[in-house]
This record gives C-alpha cells, structure tokens and sequence, in this order.
C-alpha cells in the first residue's frame, strides 16, 4: 500500500488465533525482493531496527536448512535462530524464529511475496506463536518499529 510515494507497513494481530501478519508492498521486481530475503549479505543490510548492527552466524536458506543471526547495539547482543521448512524461489519462505531470550517461544512464519503489476511485489509475511500472551509479547517487544524502519532500509536497498 502506498501514500505519497511512501510505503506503508501493515501489522495486524488476527483477534482469533495468536498471529500477526505484515504486510507490505515494494518498488521492485519480486526476484529482487526474494534475494533481499534470502542472501546473507542482504539481510544483514536491512534487517531489525535503525541503531542496531547486525551478523550472520550461518544462513542456509533452502528447504531444510538453518539459520543464526544476532544484532547488536551497545554492546547488547540479541540472538535469533531457526529452521528453513520450504523455500520456493522468489515466491515462498516457510521457517520458524526463535528469539534466543525467550527460547520457548517459537513461532512458525510463512512469507509470501506476490507479484504485482509495474514491477511491484506485495509481501505477506504471518508469524504464528502457540498464545495470544506470546503474541503480544512479541508485539510489545517493539518488533513494529524493527520491522517498519527494517522495510524502509529495505526500500533503499532495492533501489540501488
């Protein structure tokens, strides 16, 4: 969705089932947009909130692969990981993500991206955790604005 040349990021917690979903439309083809996703030298690009540094630690995105990657900000380190259960080029990426603080907390996130006309992909990405209290703990994290400030970084990058 866009508003005066500006992407809008769209987060919404479903009121049945302990889900969010983003989703977001980019200015670029959805191989371009699918690459960003899945290359580690991309990733670390743009992905997490503005002030945080981020590393990979190994990134294997393919049907049955794994990954570990930590941002890092003021000498804090918050660490994430998980499983890669289906990649389908520049259409689908199915995973689960744990935030390593809260290592019971596993959701499963499936990622869609949508080929649009113009050159233009919609991303539709849900994350399903196992409560609605886990659900808006993740939401109270903050993960909004990482993700927002994330996308607009991303929007740049696809630029270049």
């Amino acid at each position: 969705m866009t508003s005066t040349g500006t992407a809008e990021t769209q987060i919404v917690a479903d009121p049945d089932v302990p889900l969010v979903r983003i989703t977001r439309e980019f200015d670029a083809p959805r191989e371009k947009v699918f690459r960003a996703h899945t290359d580690p030298e991309l990733v670390v690009q743009w992905q997490g909130p503005n002030g945080m540094e981020a590393r990979v630690e190994h990134f294997d995105c393919r049907t049955g692969g794994s990954y570990r990657y930590v941002h890092t900000q003021d000498g804090q380190e918050y660490g994430f990981h998980g499983c890669f259960h289906e990649v389908r080029p520049s259409e689908l990426i199915v995973q689960t993500f744990t935030y390593e603080g809260f290592p019971d907390g596993v959701a499963l996130e499936r990622l869609v991206l949508e080929e649009l006309p113009g050159n233009r992909t919609r991303l539709t990405a849900t994350s399903l955790v196992d409560s609605f209290e886990g659900r808006d703990a993740f939401l109270a994290s903050g993960m909004d604005t990482g993700v927002r400030e994330g996308y607009q970084r991303l929007d740049a990058l696809l630029a270049r």
